[in-house]
């Protein structure tokens, strides 16, 4: 097969089909996110501290129903390429059933045991009373963010980037007025401070999963509606699913678990120290969105090409995936360093807490590249078929490097705040050289469809043979 030059117009035209709408709504959520900051902070540096420990509470839950994302979307994206629906429906109904058991048990713990949750984050009973008044609401809303999340998964795995969008979209805008309506007490309305937030946030995930569904209903999705598809189950596709999502689910719950831990330790900094950590996990929100949009996009056009049997132009998308990714990823760090002072100011921050906040956002940002550049490998072999490196790797650092150095220097040591903050990352780069070294040699692929095992037989990767029909795409 003879040399062929990449298709980098067609190639960057694909990224920005899938990776601009999710880029977009991300936005869009982590910019209610800093309003809802910057409302709450106006009540006091104790609320948005409280309701930044609620927010590693939903991070938790995140990393519950995640690792079924991942392996939803790792199906999703392989039946999409080979054209099979009913493998698409199927795998969707078990997605939704796994995702949807995780989020009604957190709003079980929110809703009946606040108090337990809140004295695992902070010892401070202040702290600990507000979050109690928020989580007792805001858990009503978990089981509705899980459920989008699964609705939206599918359509950006099946070509409707755009309809999560629009559920975004009205989300903010009616998280954004209700904040403003019920926090302060406008329009004739109680003044409910943190409560007013959290039915606020209850409410709009209402919206979001009214206007996904209307619109997949509007547009004649042919998956999303299929009710009775979802369920038609056998034995071996449920043994299959679980043994796909079973590393990534480790993965996640673990890594989830080993933040949990960290967000514990650093949550009995000093006051200032967890209202900076509120407004710095915003501001993550920013960065991570913008990177969400690349993982979704590395996702369904690697896991496609898998999928269809294409081994030569998904190895070739994968690694230029990765370092597009991380290009972006470093051009925003520095304008959210160029902007750090009306950001900050805007959110509240004054005194030491501006001063931690800017310290967190300079160690978070000189690792994001690096960071973000495994997320991307890591997703790439999940979508791919290959959900054990990547998940080993993290899992192993985390627990046997990460969790170690941060519990002995922040409760042992008492180091400053911003020391123990560091050591939060200090396994990205050894992780990042051992997935390079797996992202190129190419045994990442491993199809669960028929035509993609076929094609596998026999291939070995090539970074300079790229299959001619992505390059007259």
């Amino acid at each position: 097969m003879p040399v062929l030059r990449y298709p980098w117009r067609a190639f960057l035209k694909k990224i920005a089909v899938i990776a601009i709408p999710v880029a977009l709504q991300n936005l869009l959520t982590t910019t209610g996110s800093m309003v809802d900051t910057m409302m709450i902070a106006s009540l006091g540096s104790t609320e948005i501290g409280a309701v930044g420990l609620c927010a590693q509470f939903s991070s938790l839950m995140f990393s519950g129903y995640w690792g079924f994302v991942g392996g939803g979307m790792l199906f999703f994206s392989q039946y999409w390429g080979a054209k099979d629906d009913d493998g698409i429906n199927r795998s969707y109904g078990l997605t939704l059933t796994c995702m949807m058991s995780v989020g009604f048990l957190f709003f079980l713990l929110a809703a009946c045991f606040p108090e337990t949750v809140m004295r695992l984050y902070t010892d401070k009973e202040h702290i600990q009373r507000i979050g109690v008044e928020y989580l007792r609401i805001a858990g009503f809303g978990y089981p509705l963010i899980v459920f989008s999340m699964a609705m939206s998964s599918l359509l950006r795995c099946t070509d409707r980037v755009r309809i999560p969008l629009w559920g975004s979209v009205a989300g903010v805008v009616t998280n954004i007025f209700l904040n403003w309506v019920l926090i302060f007490g406008n329009l004739g309305a109680p003044a409910m401070g943190v409560r007013g937030a959290a039915a606020a946030t209850v409410i709009a995930q209402t919206v979001n999963c009214a206007v996904i569904l209307t619109a997949a209903r509007r547009s004649g999705h042919a998956y999303l509606l299929a009710f009775r598809r979802h369920f038609r189950w056998s034995r071996l596709f449920v043994k299959t699913y679980l043994k796909k999502c079973f590393p990534i689910l480790c993965n996640e719950v673990l890594i989830g678990v080993g933040n949990m831990v960290i967000n514990v330790v650093l949550g009995r900094q000093p006051e200032e120290a967890i209202a900076a950590l509120a407004v710095f996990r915003t501001l993550e929100g920013l960065v991570i969105g913008f990177f969400a949009g690349f993982s979704n996009a590395a996702s369904v056009l690697v896991g496609t090409e898998v999928g269809a049997g294409r081994p030569d132009t998904a190895y070739g998308r994968a690694w230029r995936l990765v370092y597009l990714c991380q290009s972006f990823i470093a051009l925003l760090g520095i304008v959210l360093i160029s902007l750090h002072t009306p950001i900050l100011r805007l959110m509240g921050m004054r005194g030491e807490s501006f001063r931690l906040v800017f310290g967190m956002m300079c160690i978070y940002l000189s690792f994001g590249v690096i960071r973000m550049g495994n997320w991307t490998q890591n997703d790439t072999f999940r979508a791919a078929g290959d959900a054990t490196r990547g998940t080993v790797l993290e899992i192993v650092f985390m627990w046997a490097m990460v969790l170690p150095l941060v519990c002995v220097s922040g409760l042992v040591l008492k180091w400053p705040t911003l020391a123990v903050f560091a050591l939060c990352y200090a396994d990205e780069p050894i992780r990042y050289v051992l997935m390079q070294i797996h992202l190129f040699r190419g045994k990442w692929i491993r199809p669960v469809t028929p035509e993609g095992q076929q094609a596998l037989l026999g291939w070995k990767p090539d970074r300079t043979r790229i299959r001619e029909s992505d390059t007259l795409a």
